[in-house]
């Protein structure tokens, strides 16, 4: 972790100075952010500034400019152009959603329940896919998985392709509630990190996620729950009997995503139907099963 003193004279000068002015625009983590603004702009990772020197003019014009423009409360991703998930960097930018540290322990939980069902090529569907950050983490880390991801939207597409050339995850443009229909009753695992947010949450939410982050990635409806009630209709379609499930959620939405899947599971659909908490120990996603 860089520290104040190993930096560059010049340089942490002027990493003081960024990380008051975010500060005093309400940023949420104004050193990290300049720090890592700095980095970007000097071409280095960030645990190295103190290796990297001082900016030359050029770039001390770039790192002030990139200040300002986050300190206006443009994400970090768009600046830079590029997301951390897992052991992967995704590009991001206008028009799609920057995927959230939160959402590395939905794909870890689909990597170790793959891993652990040992199927030689698992048949793989991320729904509402945005960045493919999902889709290109199981597609890295479980040899062997095929993997298909879904999104509606032009923008994002064009971002998920971006993102999946060279690798083996295969983009699909279309409504997660529709899609793959040749795969019906095929799919091992669908996973899924659908629009959750209620409508009543837009004054609520930062300007980094309300003014940037693409409506459709955001709102799911008055009670938020909408993309999930589409996810599990989708999965319940897709899954072969066994088949797995795993959606993300609001932190408070739990209880309530779990009796989706409880209802329909009355009528014989799911079963092991379980709320799982991310690192923070917060409720963030719901998996089930399919009633084989």
């Amino acid at each position: 972790m860089t520290t104040t003193t190993q930096i560059p004279r010049q340089l942490r000068v002027a990493i003081d100075k960024a990380q008051t002015t975010l500060a005093d625009a309400g940023v949420p983590s104004p050193r990290h952010d300049a720090e890592a603004l700095a980095a970007f702009v000097i071409g280095c990772p960030r645990g190295r500034l103190l290796m990297a020197g001082d900016f030359s003019a050029g770039q001390h014009t770039v790192f002030s400019e990139l200040v300002a423009r986050r300190a206006s409360r443009v994400p970090l991703q768009h600046l830079t152009g590029a997301a951390a998930f897992r052991y992967l960097e995704v590009a991001v930018g206008p028009g799609v959603f920057v995927p959230r540290p939160e959402t590395e322990a939905v794909a870890g939980w689909c990597i170790d329940a793959l891993l652990e069902g040992d199927l030689a090529q698992p048949l793989v569907v991320d729904l509402c896919t945005g960045s493919g950050a999902i889709a290109l983490s199981i597609a890295q880390e479980v040899k062997g998985a095929v993997v298909h991801a879904v999104e509606r939207e032009e923008p994002a597409v064009e971002w998920a392709r971006r993102n999946a050339t060279g690798t083996r995850v295969t983009v699909h443009q279309g409504d997660a509630a529709h899609a793959l229909h040749e795969f019906d009753g095929l799919v091992d695992l669908v996973v899924a990190n659908p629009p959750y947010l209620p409508e009543s949450d837009r004054d609520l939410v930062d300007p980094e996620v309300r003014d940037h982050d693409p409506d459709a990635a955001l709102w799911g409806g008055p009670d938020g729950l909408e993309g999930p009630r589409m996810i599990e209709a989708a999965a319940r379609r897709l899954l072969k009997p066994g088949g797995l499930v795993a959606v993300e959620h609001a932190d408070h939405q739990g209880s309530a995503v779990a009796r989706l899947f409880g209802e329909s599971g009355a009528s014989g659909y799911w079963e092991h139907v379980a709320v799982r908490q991310d690192l923070a120990g917060r409720d963030r996603f719901v998996t089930a099963r399919l009633t084989s």
